[in-house]
């Protein structure tokens, strides 16, 4: 396989799974089926692409392929007719080629999250079945996202989708009265999904500008659909009101803090501390807590940012959390210890996945080490 084919996959995996897993889903209903059937189109373009060619449009190649991996296994169970044709009403024309075939694709990636999100599924498994289907993500990467083992995110996800088929829930966006009862888990997708695009749990690349904008996107659409949630605003990092005060809002806060300073050494640290401060009391989690030991650090010094991370470590809570030892060395680093700062370098570099990341922090182990010159302490 040429190395053009290879990257002409790897993008269209990237851009185009979450669109046809969410096509095939509305076609057939069926969120097992979807997912064996894109799989088995991406299947089939690793034999076709490299012999054939790569195909103009290959999302509509991708949907053509799966749509009718669907309608195959469908005919086969005579218990599915009424599906069947269901599908079969709902499916465009067939376009091989990758012609002009029209997927439908906002709406179907809409109706996904808000399906996802149903407030029946416990909140972290609304946010996991989200991840998977429409970004794709492995069920490992969704795992270390959650700081949880694999199987337990496996079996997660499973009971997710056998409780939208057991329920009955419905593939669509709710009317608006039911809107505000799934905000918070579409808020929590939309910004794990662009947390996902701008810091990759795993691969080459630690940028995904395709999951980045697909969340930004969505997150305009969820705004224009909420247009008086001041929440669904903040999460697009929209103009704060000081007498409004819920999680996205201090996000938008602490990120305007960040946008609007020239320099590191220009940002406010001790409002953004303040604002992690106040966020760790709204929604208590560790990897709020270490984000406020960064910014303490900043603000009053390695000794206070180390004291916090030191005793985050000492809980137990971020055991397996790559960036809790790769803050504690650079806390070190900055201290002057060089040889401890080296150890956690190495522990950092032993949990991290991502090769942009891990080169980094080898880097930075180098230097600790010795082994390498010396960069700014900033």
């Amino acid at each position: 396989m040429t190395a053009d084919v290879t990257a002409a996959l790897d993008e269209a995996f990237r851009a185009e799974w979450g669109k046809v897993i969410a096509t095939l889903i509305g076609m057939t209903g069926d969120w097992d089926l979807a997912e064996e059937c894109v799989q088995d189109a991406f299947t089939q373009a690793l034999r076709s692409w490299p012999r054939d060619g790569v195909p103009r449009r290959p999302g509509a190649w991708l949907t053509t392929v799966a749509r009718n991996r669907a309608l195959d296994r469908l005919r086969r169970h005579a218990s599915e007719a009424a599906k069947l044709q269901q599908a079969v009403i709902l499916s465009p024309p067939d376009d091989p080629a990758g012609g002009a075939v029209d997927t439908h694709i906002t709406d179907d990636r809409l109706r996904l999250i808000f399906t996802c999100c149903h407030p029946a599924l416990p909140l972290e498994a609304r946010v996991a079945l989200t991840l998977r289907t429409l970004a794709g993500l492995t069920t490992a990467e969704i795992a270390r996202a959650f700081l949880t083992a694999e199987p337990t995110m496996a079996k997660r996800l499973v009971r997710a989708k056998q409780k939208i088929r057991n329920a009955a829930i419905p593939y669509r966006v709710p009317p608006a009265h039911l809107l505000p009862e799934r905000t918070s888990g579409v808020l929590a997708v939309l910004y794990l999904l662009f947390n996902e695009g701008y810091a990759a749990t795993a691969g080459s690349r630690l940028v995904r500008h395709d999951l980045c904008a697909e969340a930004i996107r969505l997150a305009r659409v969820l705004a224009g659909l909420m247009p008086d949630e001041p929440e669904a605003r903040a999460l697009l990092a929209a103009a704060v009101r000081r007498e409004q005060r819920g999680p996205y809002l201090l996000q938008a806060a602490i990120a305007q803090c960040h946008a609007t300073a020239a320099t590191a050494e220009d940002t406010d640290w001790g409002l953004i501390a303040d604002l992690y401060g106040v966020l760790a009391q709204m929604v208590p989690s560790p990897v709020v807590e270490l984000n406020r030991a960064v910014a303490v650090g900043m603000a009053d010094g390695p000794e206070a940012g180390l004291k916090l991370a030191d005793a985050l470590a000492a809980s137990g809570k971020l055991t397996g959390y790559y960036l809790l030892p790769a803050t504690r060395a650079d806390l070190l680093r900055r201290l002057g210890r060089s040889a401890e700062a080296a150890v956690s370098y190495r522990e950092a570099l032993d949990l991290a996945v991502n090769d942009a990341e891990r080169r980094y922090l080898a880097r930075r182990l180098a230097e600790a080490e010795g082994t390498a010159p010396q960069q700014s302490r900033a």
